[in-house]
């Protein structure tokens, strides 16, 4: 008895080590927070106000701060991940349910440490583990501009999240183990372009949320690395920007890659999917120096050689159901020799989306189609019109098997096991 009561204090002594050492590990570089009241409505300065919104354009905020068909910035959107769902807050200026009690210190100390006004620790939905390294007069000036904003009443809806990923104390392990507060320094040895590109493409556009792997828990493993990533919930791939066979930047020259972020489309390419909504919403609304500053950071990333390999065996009959289904469904827009429409019709000959490892994009596309965003440079956009409704699981299997293993295409094939997995 007393040898059980023994383990049983020590066990609570050494919860409570871990309980203290977690306390003091998130905080950590904790940012100061002033007492200093809200700023008075039009209290900014008009230029500061339209530095705000533009940043705040980098940052994509509406994307998950707008409900769809809601009231931009009044949160509400539920993010899903793998854990449960997490919903936005409200960022207008609301006096109960919004930032109308919130000072520049408040909202710098959410950007740069995680914190809500009240101290509570954030969810990393939120991704203050890359806004962490955006500047206070960043921060400030996008606080600027949310507070300019029509006080919205929109009551913070509770987070639907499993235990015990819903309690703050898992949140703290979490942040001690992987979150640490950081500042966007300059390399010395890298131009002025490349390290604006670094502060936007790690900082405010935070790539590496999508096109960087994440760990079981939901870590990012290497936030410098770019090496692509499955998107959890989404059923899409974000590539890799490290690879010249996926997404590689560093054979394109850079006028190609800003009209990639402004447009979404370019000779032989154009985004869909979770790419097409950063550009209708953040890149193409920024200016032409910062997207040629992404350009250069981008295309200096280090590449990964593809690795080499053989001819990859296919079987017969599933290429000929295949063959069969494109000539139906798919040649009348990407033609019999798979090099679509030039503007109009992107080439599935030869293309990277096509015939990398990954054929998530291609099944994505197929079975719930989708459109490249709509922009200034290219307003009205072909779309690709979805087919999972027509097909079954052999027959997506088999187009997408054909597809890969065409013109000159020499991806893996495509099993239906692979699309119910």
């Amino acid at each position: 008895m007393r040898l059980r009561y023994a383990a049983l204090l020590g066990l609570l002594l050494l919860v409570a080590g871990l309980a203290g050492t977690v306390t003091a590990l998130n905080l950590r570089d904790e940012s100061p927070v002033t007492d200093e009241p809200p700023p008075a409505a039009g209290a900014a300065a008009p230029e500061l106000l339209a530095r705000g919104e533009y940043l705040a354009r980098a940052g994509n905020c509406i994307g998950c701060h707008s409900p769809r068909g809601g009231v931009p910035f009044a949160g509400g959107r539920g993010i899903e991940t793998p854990f449960g769902t997490v919903f936005s807050s409200n960022l207008t200026p609301d006096a109960d349910t919004g930032l109308g009690a919130w000072n520049a210190s408040h909202f710098w100390r959410a950007m740069h440490n995680g914190r809500s006004r009240d101290g509570r620790l954030l969810y990393p939905a939120f991704p203050y583990t890359h806004y962490t390294r955006v500047t206070r007069a960043d921060s400030d000036a996008i606080f600027a501009f949310l507070r300019s904003l029509p006080p919205t009443r929109a009551p913070q809806r509770t987070h639907a999240l499993r235990f015990p990923y819903d309690s703050q104390a898992a949140l703290a392990v979490w942040r001690a183990l992987y979150f640490t507060p950081e500042v966007h320094r300059d390399d010395p040895a890298r131009p002025a372009d490349w390290n604006r590109g670094s502060y936007l493409v790690r900082g405010l556009g935070h790539c590496s949320a999508c096109h960087a792997a994440r760990n079981a828990l939901g870590a990012i493993r290497d936030d410098e690395s770019l090496a692509g990533a499955a998107l959890p919930m989404q059923d899409w791939y974000a590539p890799s920007l490290n690879s010249p066979v996926e997404a590689g930047l560093a054979g394109w020259d850079a006028a190609r890659v800003v009209q990639l972020l402004k447009t979404g489309q370019v000779p032989g390419a154009s985004v869909m999917g979770p790419m097409a909504e950063v550009v209708l919403r953040s890149t193409q609304h920024l200016s032409e120096t910062d997207l040629q500053a992404m350009a250069a950071y981008l295309r200096a990333l280090p590449q990964t050689p593809p690795p080499k390999r053989g001819p990859i065996p296919r079987d017969a009959d599933q290429m000929a159901r295949g063959k069969r289904l494109y000539e139906q469904r798919c040649a009348g827009c990407h033609g019999d020799d798979g090099r679509g429409v030039p503007g109009i019709y992107p080439p599935l000959a030869g293309n990277r989306a096509v015939t990398m490892d990954s054929a998530a994009n291609v099944v994505a596309a197929i079975a719930s189609g989708g459109y490249p965003p709509a922009t200034a440079g290219n307003p009205r956009p072909f779309g690709m019109p979805p087919f999972g409704h027509e097909i079954n699981n052999e027959d997506l299997a088999a187009v997408t098997t054909y597809i890969r293993g065409s013109w000159g295409n020499d991806a893996a094939p495509v099993t239906p096991f692979d699309l119910t997995r």
